[in-house]
């Protein structure tokens, strides 16, 4: 089951994180990737600031941080 919340939040923050970046998302794989790396680079970040979430909403939230850090990098790379 906690794979299928992971595709589901991944999707979700992916698609989020396309809207607030570009204002598009990038297709159903494509959410689910971002969303994933932008999880665990937003784990990684919460935990350098010594912050954890409980729930699922707290993972959302962790997730879209760090997928739109993800896009944001991507952005920049791209433009050099």
């Amino acid at each position: 089951m906690s794979i299928i919340l992971w595709l589901i939040i991944g999707g979700l923050a992916g698609w989020i994180a396309g809207k607030i970046m570009r204002g598009g998302g990038f297709g159903v794989l494509g959410n689910i990737g971002v969303g994933i790396v932008g999880a665990v680079i937003g784990g990684f970040l919460f935990g350098l600031l010594g912050l954890s979430h409980t729930n699922i909403i707290g993972s959302l939230i962790m997730a879209v941080i760090g997928a739109v850090v993800l896009l944001w990098i991507v952005a920049k790379v791209r433009k050099s």
